[in-house]
C-alpha cells in the first residue's frame, strides 16, 4: 500500500458517506467536525485517516463500502494505518518549525 493508494481509498470513502446524509451526519457527529471543516481538510491525511476508522469501526458500512467500490475489506486498515503515520508525521513536521 502506497501513500497515493491510501489517499484514493479515503477520498472515495468520503465521497461514499457524502452521497449520504445521515451517514455524513453521524461521521460529523461522532468526529465533532464540522461541515465547513470538513471541506476545508478534506483532503488531509488526520481526515482521511479519520474516514478510513470510522468504516472499521462499523462492519456493517465497511462491507458496503467495499462492495460498492470493488476494493477489498482488508484494505482499508492498511490504508488508514498509512494515513495515521502521516498524519503524525505532519504533525511533527509542524511542531519542528514552531
Amino acid at each position: 500500500m502506497d501513500a497515493e493508494s491510501a489517499e484514493t481509498i479515503a477520498l472515495s470513502a468520503l465521497a461514499f458517506l457524502a452521497d449520504d446524509p445521515p451517514r455524513l451526519g453521524r461521521f460529523l457527529a461522532l468526529t465533532g467536525l464540522g461541515p465547513d471543516e470538513l471541506k476545508e481538510r478534506a483532503r488531509s491525511p488526520r481526515i482521511l485517516a479519520a474516514v478510513l476508522n470510522h468504516l472499521l469501526q462499523d462492519e456493517s458500512l465497511l462491507l458496503v463500502f467495499a462492495a460498492s467500490h470493488g476494493i477489498a475489506p482488508e484494505l482499508i486498515a492498511p490504508a488508514q494505518t498509512l494515513l495515521e503515520e502521516r498524519a503524525a508525521a505532519d504533525s511533527d513536521d509542524d511542531e519542528t518549525e514552531a
